[in-house]
């Protein structure tokens, strides 16, 4: 039993060092902000063409304008239940907005209140550890493009 607890409390360290890495991250280094339609309208040019139709992406494991897997699906809807829906409602534009906007105020509560561009497209390409994983880099570089048309 004692073991168990242990396992915890080394689990939820992790997750708080996640956390206060990506808050110090965000402290120490000002990124550029923009307004949520702006960095909503990039990410969905990187990963769709900005197509209302676009094909399955990854193997057919991502769907839709934002190109979302359906463990970033789960993680938004188990965070705002009230979301509803099935995965597939991610091909919808505008669901799929509120998925990516749920899995942002869990993971990156200050970062989407402040429209930190940076580490909400790092977030969507690399999950809740995107921001420090040096793979989500070329993706934020691509958004950055984009955002600076």
């Amino acid at each position: 039993m004692r073991r168990l607890r242990l396992e915890h409390v080394f689990a939820a360290t992790g997750v708080v060092i996640a956390i206060l890495l990506t808050i110090h991250r965000c402290s120490t280094r000002p990124h550029p902000t923009w307004p949520r339609d702006q960095i909503l309208a990039a990410i969905r040019f990187v990963e769709s063409g900005d197509r209302p139709n676009p094909p399955d992406g990854d193997d057919g494991r991502a769907i839709g304008p934002y190109q979302i897997h359906e463990v970033y699906w789960r993680d938004a809807t188990a965070f705002r239940k009230h979301l509803g829906g099935t995965y597939q409602d991610c091909r919808d534009r505008s669901y799929a907005e509120r998925v990516l906007t749920a899995y942002m105020e869990r993971y990156v509560p200050g970062a989407w209140a402040i429209g930190d561009a940076e580490i909400i497209a790092r977030t969507h390409n690399g999950g809740p550890s995107g921001p420090t994983r040096p793979q989500t880099e070329r993706y934020w570089q691509r958004v950055l493009a984009r955002l600076s048309r």
